[in-house]
């Protein structure tokens, strides 16, 4: 698990703009996001990913998350952050510290860290914009991607997926 940011870059606001909004470490006013990754295993050849969009960092805003999305029992890759701190007595929980290394006996959240990265590419690459109250949906496209990556037919199988899903339902334009 692990969370990111999403948001315009402080180098691109104009000066003014940039002196009222950014404090600290410039991750105000950005979405802020969090992410499980359950990885491949021979019972499941694919990793997959589900990403929310949260209000904040806080351990109330993440831990209903990974109670809904995580068995207990299972074993948990998290870095130091310290809403996780808890994890262990639910989980088997690892934590990787990323000031040290990003990868120690095996615990990383180096796929998660990679689902960010295509995420933010495709955010500031295809779409140049992310409104905040659309953030969701710019996610769940993402996701959706990302868990039928390896479709046998590709784009074109993933596209005829969404229209069978789409097939007798009532889409409406919510301006």
């Amino acid at each position: 698990m692990d969370e990111s940011f999403i948001g315009g870059k402080s180098r691109n606001m104009h000066a003014d703009k940039r002196e009222k909004v950014i404090k600290g470490r410039g991750i105000i006013n950005k979405g802020v996001v969090m992410g499980l990754l359950a990885r491949h295993t021979k019972k499941n050849p694919v990793s997959k990913v589900v990403a929310r969009h949260v209000a904040s960092t806080g351990r109330h805003d993440l831990l209903p998350h990974i109670h809904q999305h995580i068995p207990h029992g299972a074993e948990i890759h998290s870095d130091t952050h310290s809403a996780y701190d808890r994890l262990h007595t639910a989980w088997e929980h690892k934590v990787v510290d990323h000031a040290e290394c990003y990868v120690k006996d095996g615990v990383h959240t180096n796929g998660l860290e990679n689902f960010w990265s295509l995420l933010k590419r495709t955010l500031k690459g295809t779409y140049v914009h992310c409104a905040p109250f659309h953030l969701y949906r710019y996610l769940d496209e993402q996701t959706y991607r990302f868990n039928e990556r390896q479709n046998e037919d590709g784009d074109k199988g993933r596209f005829l997926d969404v229209l069978r899903t789409t097939a007798g339902r009532r889409l409406t334009w919510m301006g």
